[in-house]
């Protein structure tokens, strides 16, 4: 089945483009943006996936002021076979200038919310290494990701009143991933597998001249699966961040982290993770939460519209909760971001937490699946 694409000299096996290499069901290939304000009074996160084994494409944007509400869009139609087509009915992203310029637009509709934002590369691509989990003898989690740090210009328009992007003080983070990954509707049948422990941890941050960007996958024993960090600059301009992978770039020789949570929840009150340098210097870096985005808002986890779920040809919806008074214990609502303060000590930077820990995780003390902190 031919599409736009297979004009162009990109394939990497014999089939048409909208063929992916593997049959699984679960494939992916997704976009996932976050913003945020300099003053910390704003915070948002934009998703589009594709699946095409299971014939979905779904959007979602989000947004939640400082002491405010979180607000939520939601979309979803069938695939379409023409990778070109970036679109979920009011919802599109048009890439101008792969990895450099995108422009992402939320046309009115009942959500109330609405968009026109362009997302602006200050970074080259940084490139995470490949990411593998089994359950049992299948790969249930098989991912490629990049990351890409810029500056967002352009409005938002919410119930709450309307918001001017500015680029000076809007940073953000472009996230590309693709493979394989639990999504849509579970499959039946089998042997049951039993649920293991899973923590998550991701630290992208900017700071004046540069960004660091840290990493963590573990089991529930705290066996490393990713554990990675990287130092790379952070240009002034578009015009000057170069083609490819940046030469300045920096992979650190380790990290590690540190973590104490709020007492009776899995919601990070302060952490701490060490990059350790080639040469064996070790920066150590203090972060502050700031304010709290539920990641349920761009679909991760969220009960109805959970990444990849059939919900028909095009269907919209919305959402809307208040932070504050939801059961942070709840599984819907355990995978959070968090805006931060960061400080190494000499300088200062801003950018998020994501954080997501299910099941038992002995470094930290969880003995449950979803148990607080003591």
């Amino acid at each position: 089945m031919l599409n736009k694409l297979d004009d162009f000299l990109i394939h990497q096996t014999p089939e048409p483009i909208a063929h992916p290499a593997t049959s699984d069901r679960n494939f992916y290939d997704r976009f996932w943006f976050n913003g945020y304000s300099r003053d910390g009074s704003y915070y948002f996160g934009i998703a589009m996936g594709l699946y095409p084994h299971r014939g979905v494409m779904d959007c979602a944007f989000s947004i939640v002021k400082r002491d405010g509400l979180q607000r939520c869009f939601f979309g979803s139609r069938r695939a379409p076979i023409d990778r070109t087509d970036m679109s979920v009915g009011p919802f599109r992203i048009d890439v101008f200038d792969a990895m450099r310029q995108l422009r992402v637009t939320l046309d009115d509709n009942a959500s109330g919310l609405a968009c026109d934002l362009t997302f602006s590369a200050r970074t080259a691509p940084l490139e995470e290494s490949r990411q593998t989990m089994m359950a049992g003898t299948r790969k249930f989690f098989d991912i490629t990701r990049l990351n890409q740090f810029g500056r967002w210009s352009g409005e938002i328009r919410t119930p709450d009143g309307d918001i001017r992007v500015d680029p000076n003080e809007c940073f953000g983070t472009k996230d590309r991933s693709w493979g394989v990954r639990n999504v849509g509707e579970p499959e039946t049948g089998g042997a049951p597998q039993k649920p293991k422990g899973f923590f998550f941890l991701w630290a992208p941050l900017v700071w004046s001249d540069e960004i660091t960007h840290a990493i963590f996958i573990e089991s529930e024993k705290g066996e490393h699966i990713t554990r990675e960090a990287m130092v790379a600059p952070f240009y002034s301009s578009l015009e000057e961040v170069p083609e490819g992978k940046d030469p300045q770039e920096q992979i650190m020789e380790t990290t590690s982290h540190s973590v104490s949570y709020i007492p009776n929840t899995r919601l990070v009150k302060t952490a701490e993770i060490d990059l350790v340098y080639e040469n064996g210097n070790t920066r150590v870096i203090k972060l502050e939460p700031v304010l709290k985005f539920q990641m349920k808002g761009i679909g991760y986890l969220h009960p109805e519209w959970w990444h990849g779920t059939w919900k028909g040809e095009l269907e919209l919806g919305h959402d809307t909760f208040d932070p504050s008074e939801i059961d942070v214990l709840h599984t819907n609502n355990v995978h959070v971001q968090q805006l931060v303060s960061a400080s190494d000590g000499s300088r200062t930077g801003i950018g998020a937490l994501e954080h997501v820990c299910f099941g038992p995780y002995e470094p930290y003390g969880f003995t449950k699946w979803l148990d607080g902190a003591k």
